[in-house]
């Protein structure tokens, strides 16, 4: 049997919700970054007897559109596979059920399902510090309660995933990032773009059109130097404000 674990997590946090899950299975789970924009992904094949883990972020409520190409490509060849969208404290919307329909068409039969909650990539004031102690608790516990089901010896019932068909319009990416004064042309931001968005001879700003604000460029800049309009992360962060001043939980359905 192999596990793996299919992550997209540009800034982190999607990351750190997968490993608290795959920590249960320790050694044995090998890892498989859908960031990467230089790999075949059509090489990854699964068999009945394998389970995946397929962690994403929530980006307004939808898959982001690479991620979910990126996933189409691997084939799953009925292994079971375990769902778990992570988003900053606002709200999921259709993403688990989006994330269901990918990974139906790759041919994966999905034994639970998650909704998790990370540090928001953007605003960063909205689950501040979050995957943290009580959530990493809750995602052991959600973890033992999934392996429980994968070790029972009957099938499952079908189990009803929250979300909406036809999904949400998916929103364009509005927020650029740009390089400052403090950019010394290094090429790691062009290097670790998801989506090759930023040409290595020009690393100042980023294609609008390429670019789905994911803030990998941002987070792994070494030098702190690549920022993105202030008054418009303002704007943005006091109209989602109502929805994130509650604390959200993890969610499981199985």
């Amino acid at each position: 049997m192999q596990y793996k674990q299919l992550v997209f997590s540009p800034t982190g946090g999607t990351a750190k919700v997968a490993a608290a899950i795959a920590r249960h299975w320790g050694e044995l789970i090998e890892t498989v970054d859908l960031c990467d924009a230089e790999t075949d992904f059509s090489q990854f094949r699964f068999c009945a007897d394998d389970v995946a883990l397929i962690t994403l972020p929530s980006y307004a409520g939808r898959v982001p559109a690479i991620a979910a190409e990126r996933l189409r490509a691997i084939h799953g060849g009925g292994a079971k596979c375990i769902l778990v969208c992570v988003y900053g404290n606002r709200a999921y919307e259709d993403t688990l059920v989006e994330m269901e329909d990918i990974a139906r068409e790759c041919g994966f039969e999905i034994v639970a399902a998650v909704a998790a909650i990370a540090e928001h990539s953007i605003m960063h004031q909205y689950a501040a510090g979050r995957p943290d102690a009580a959530d990493l608790s809750q995602l052991e516990a959600i973890a033992a309660r999934i392996q429980e089901k994968l070790d029972a010896p009957q099938p499952s019932d079908p189990f009803p995933i929250p979300g909406n068909r036809p999904y949400r319009k998916a929103g364009a990416a509005s927020l650029v990032p740009k390089a400052g004064k403090g950019c010394t042309k290094c090429g790691l931001c062009a290097a670790q773009c998801p989506v090759k968005a930023i040409d290595p001879a020009n690393v100042k700003t980023a294609d609008s059109k390429t670019c789905i604000s994911c803030m990998r460029c941002v987070s792994r800049c070494p030098h702190h130097a690549r920022t993105v309009n202030a008054a418009l992360v303002s704007a943005v962060a006091l109209a989602i404000k109502k929805a994130c001043s509650v604390r959200k939980e993890c969610e499981l359905f199985l």
